[in-house]
């Protein structure tokens, strides 16, 4: 019922074949650093791929970012989740990081730690708008924009793309800063986004359009 142990696989670097051709801006942009938590690193080897040029690859966009002045919202999911909470995440992935031995994995990993001025929210659903105020505090900054990072790419970074679509936000799904169950399930999220509600793009490519 919980997340299995995850096998390691090569990072795809080929991006599928987009139906917009969004130019990224950085005076629209937000980076989305998802879920790259202790917990969920924990389920692969983290010396292998894709791990390694998934932390690596993050690192360079927050940097980009940083020296931009481009806003950065992680999500990380609470240890405090009582049933009504979490809802049906248990059914499909048990009590996950609301189970007592976990409680020291609740952090983002030390690779990453969100900088004084980033923006760190707490995730209880599949997409990072649910329950929360980001979709407001992307208003707020002006922003419509936002370029997804983490895991896994096939369950929220997917589901939260698909959300930004709905609210006309133009989404970033930056193909080789992504790490997902499987290279299947990781080209699979990438050409539904290409298809159906985002740009699926590189981290060089990112960082050119910058």
């Amino acid at each position: 019922m919980s997340i299995p142990t995850l096998a390691s696989y090569p990072m795809p670097s080929q991006p599928p074949q987009n139906r917009v051709q969004w130019p990224l801006e950085a005076s629209r942009a937000v980076l989305l650093i998802h879920d790259m938590q202790h917990y969920f690193l924990n389920k692969y080897d983290r010396h292998s791929e894709p791990i390694p040029t998934l932390i690596q690859h993050i690192q360079q966009l927050k940097a980009r970012c940083a020296e931009l002045g481009i806003p950065v919202i992680y999500t990380a999911q609470p240890t405090e989740q009582a049933p009504e909470q979490r809802g049906l995440l248990t059914d499909f992935w048990g009590l996950g990081l609301s189970d007592p031995q976990y409680a020291d994995q609740q952090a983002v990993i030390d690779e990453l730690a969100p900088a004084e001025n980033d923006r760190l929210q707490t995730k209880w659903r599949y997409s990072a708008f649910y329950g929360s105020d980001m979709r407001a505090t992307m208003a707020n900054w002006q922003r419509d924009q936002l370029i997804i990072t983490g895991i896994y790419a096939h369950i929220g970074c997917l589901t939260t793309a698909l959300e930004a679509f709905m609210d006309n936000i133009q989404s970033f799904f930056v193909l080789d800063a992504l790490a997902d169950f499987s290279l299947e399930d990781h080209l699979m999220a990438s050409r539904y986004v290409a298809q159906r509600c985002g740009k699926v793009i590189t981290t060089a490519q990112t960082l050119q359009q910058l």
